[in-house]
């Protein structure tokens, strides 16, 4: 072997070892049909959705609770997102499933896609286009209202999610997350249903 083409063989070498040490740590991690990657792909979709309802209600009410509220949501569930996002590049998954989302849930104890009170396929708790276009016409103690009746459904949607990934997960990270999103989400889910109460609406 001539000098000048051994720096290039040894350098050939470490980028095949380095793939291949990678390779070995991301088959230790969830498969793509795993509920870890359904549960992180779906719960970023699902928080998506609550970031952009917050957003929305922070621009049409001047009320320091409500707003607090939002602040809080949008950069918990941002962070959330940002740490799920993190998970499926390590395993190597992508952020999205080609068979269509929620399949995790499928056939889990009260989680089916049937008989739960949702179409196939769709996530519990996420508001619709028209609940959407509603809010952002609404202003005040208006949007007030819809916005905290519409979060606790999609909190009470997240929980359902995370308590399921609960029982179908052994993977450490995967569990402590969604712990954090059921304790965290159930305190906000009673926190908003007495702002109802302050502005003499019905509890969702």
């Amino acid at each position: 072997m001539t000098r000048g083409r051994r720096p290039t063989v040894v350098l050939a070498v470490l980028i095949l070892v380095a793939g291949l040490a990678l390779l070995l740590f991301r088959s230790g991690g969830p498969g793509p049909n795993d509920p870890e990657a359904g549960f992180a792909r779906d719960m970023s979709t699902h928080h998506a959705q609550a970031v952009r309802m917050s957003f929305i209600v922070r621009d049409r009410t001047d009320d320091d609770g409500v707003r607090l509220l939002a602040y809080d949501i949008i950069n918990t569930q941002q962070a959330q997102i940002g740490m799920m996002t993190a998970w499926l590049d390590e395993w190597g998954l992508p952020k999205t499933d080609p068979a269509g989302p929620m399949r995790w849930m499928s056939g889990h104890a009260g989680h089916g896609h049937a008989g739960n009170g949702h179409a196939p396929g769709a996530m519990p708790g996420m508001a619709t286009r028209e609940e959407l276009a509603g809010l952002e016409k609404a202003s005040g103690e208006d949007s007030e209202v819809r916005y905290l009746r519409l979060m606790i459904a999609h909190h009470r949607g997240g929980v359902d999610m995370a308590e399921a990934v609960l029982t179908l997960s052994g993977h450490d990270r995967v569990r402590r997350l969604a712990r954090t999103m059921v304790d965290g989400q159930r305190s906000e889910i009673d926190q908003m249903n007495g702002m109802l109460r302050e502005r003499g609406a019905p509890e969702a």
